[in-house]
């Protein structure tokens, strides 16, 4: 029976171990995202995400998403319904800067009316309950940091834990911004006007036709400013050019 119990007596212990982290050492987007995988295994979550906070409807929830490990099926649902910047959860989280805890219905829209769809409480949130918060860059920019799992809700100094993890976590997150601020004197004028075009959800050919140069060169643009600024893909481009507030 001894034996039995060691690895649930390891895993609290180590639950009421504070989550050392030191901001000064993490540089990159993967080694945050390590991190924030360690934290939810830690504290028994199973999904994490950082957002900016919706001040209007001018974008997608797909882009303003920074960091998360949530299904892309469950990113477009949320993007299909359009209901992030009108949930519960964002409309508690602008009036208090203490944690916000709560259920599947943090992510309905506030004041949902009957026979409004709820996408939200599809797998894999259905049942999950969710521990947010609200941060704030240098710059004052609002963002949203959410652990979404099935355990109890936290509480005590838990609670206090979480939410120190998360500043730390969110501070190293600024730092990657602050390493990407190279950026800005490499793009040109023209790969700024085409990430700026099509965040605003122009395809190539419309950009083309609104800056007067060919389809061709406008992929070109793409290339080169996704390059410089290290993305993987188009949409990746956009979000981090977002992020360093160049579009």
């Amino acid at each position: 029976m001894k034996d039995s119990n060691e690895p649930a007596s390891r895993r609290e212990a180590e639950t009421n171990m504070p989550f050392e982290i030191d901001p000064a050492s993490v540089r990159t987007e993967y080694e945050l995202l390590h991190l924030l995988r360690r934290l939810i295994s830690r504290y028994g979550f199973a999904h994490f995400m950082i957002a900016r906070l919706p001040l209007a409807d001018e974008q997608r929830f797909s882009e303003r998403l920074v960091l998360s490990n949530w299904p892309a099926e469950l990113v477009r649902q949320y993007d299909a319904g359009d209901t992030f910047q009108t949930s519960e959860l964002v409309e508690r989280l602008r009036q208090t800067k203490l944690p916000v805890t709560g259920g599947p219905e943090l992510m309905e829209p506030a004041g949902k009316g009957a026979g409004k769809a709820a996408v939200f409480r599809l797998p894999p949130h259905a049942g999950m309950g969710h521990f947010a918060v609200l941060l704030h860059t240098t710059y004052g920019e609002p963002f949203v940091a959410v652990l979404s799992g099935t355990r109890d809700e936290p509480a005590g100094a838990e609670r206090a834990t979480l939410y120190l993890a998360l500043l730390q976590l969110f501070e190293c997150l600024e730092r990657t911004f602050d390493a990407g601020s190279g950026a800005r004197e490499k793009l040109s004028s023209r790969e700024v006007e085409c990430l700026r075009w099509a965040a605003a959800g122009k395809s190539s050919d419309e950009i083309a036709i609104i800056l007067g140069i060919s389809a061709y060169t406008v992929s070109s643009y793409f290339k080169s400013a996704t390059r410089k600024l290290d993305a993987v893909n188009r949409m990746q481009a956009i979000a981090r050019a977002m992020r360093m507030k160049l579009i």
